[in-house]
Formats: C-alpha cells, sequence, structure tokens
C-alpha cells in the first residue's frame, strides 16, 4: 500500500482540486481526525482513510455529487463506524490470545469425559432400537456425509423416504438423549 503521506505530496497538483481524489488528499488530515473521533485511535483512522482512499480510487468521479466534501466525510465516517463495531463485536466474543494457553481443555476433564461416553451410549443404544435400513441412512447421512440422493441409490429407496427416516432417527436418538440427561 501506498502511504497517503506520500500520495499528498505527488498527486495532488495531478489530480487538481476539484476532483474527489484530489479533494481527499487535500483534506486527508481532517478525514482522519474525523475516523479517529469515531475509532479511538489515530493508527486505526489512519487505515479508514487508507480504505476509503482505495475505494475512491476505483470510483468514477460524479459530478452529480454536490457537496464533494461533506460526500468524502460521509464515506470515512461510514468505514469508520463499521470498523469500530467489528472491534466492539471482536472485544466482545474474542479473548487474548494469552489468555488461552494455559486453560485446560474441557474435553479433558474426567466428569466431561463420563458424561460425553454416557451420552455416546445412549445414542449408540437409541440407533440399536432403530430399523437397520433407518440405521444405515443416518450413518450415511450423519457421519458420512452423504447426499441423501445418493443414500436413496444406494438403498434402493426414494430421497423422500431417506429424508423422512434420516428425521426420524434424528428425533429419536434426541428423545432418547433428553431422557439419558434428565436421568
Amino acid at each position: 500500500m501506498i502511504p497517503l503521506t506520500e500520495i499528498g505530496t505527488s498527486l495532488t497538483p495531478a489530480l487538481g482540486a476539484d476532483t474527489l481524489l484530489g479533494l481527499f488528499v487535500a483534506n486527508r488530515r481532517a478525514l482522519v481526525g474525523a475516523a479517529a473521533r469515531i475509532v479511538g485511535s489515530r493508527d486505526q483512522a489512519e487505515d479508514v482513510v487508507q480504505d476509503a482512499f482505495l475505494r475512491l480510487r476505483t470510483m468514477t468521479d460524479e459530478p452529480s455529487i454536490r457537496s464533494r466534501l461533506s460526500y468524502l466525510f460521509q464515506i470515512v465516517r461510514n468505514l469508520a463506524i463499521d470498523t469500530y463495531r467489528r472491534q466492539s463485536l471482536e472485544q466482545k466474543w474474542m479473548a487474548p490470545e494469552d489468555e488461552g494457553v494455559n486453560a485446560p481443555s474441557p474435553a479433558t476433564l474426567p466428569d466431561i469425559i463420563v458424561r460425553d461416553r454416557q451420552a455416546l451410549c445412549a445414542l449408540m443404544g437409541a440407533l440399536a432400537e432403530l430399523p437397520e435400513r433407518t440405521q444405515r441412512a443416518f450413518e450415511m447421512c450423519r457421519v458420512q456425509g452423504m447426499a441423501q440422493k445418493d443414500i436413496a441409490s444406494e438403498l434402493g429407496v426414494s430421497p423422500t423416504l431417506v429424508n423422512f427416516m434420516v428425521r426420524d432417527a434424528c428425533i429419536h436418538c434426541r428423545a432418547r438423549l433428553t431422557r439419558q440427561q434428565a436421568i
């Protein structure tokens, strides 16, 4: 990427102040300030303004824009708001990498292992209660990831019947697991 600071000195005379890019370069510092007020960081504001510049560079200069400077500020503002929202979402749902380095895996806790094994046994028991063709259709669909039309041709039934068999197996297994958890 070309830093906008280099662009500002070399391209402003060539672009002219009457084009969107020329106006953008001439008001770059103010645009960065506007973005910084939204995102809270001058470095991130520079990134937002750089993104705006790259978008403008691909656009044609539209003579119907009445207030070109307001248009530029609106582009930067929208990108800054998008960046702020993305940051907020990442902070809400993402933990710093350092936090997970020494955290024990929940899958290795003994009570979790016992619970998962019991659920697996209950699931195997529930599948054993089903007709063999339904078991096979369920395993091909959910375990092997086969398409229902391929399962239908292999079992010699219609795709609609495969759909019903897989649905019935899911309902039966879910009911069995729910009963298992209630105990």
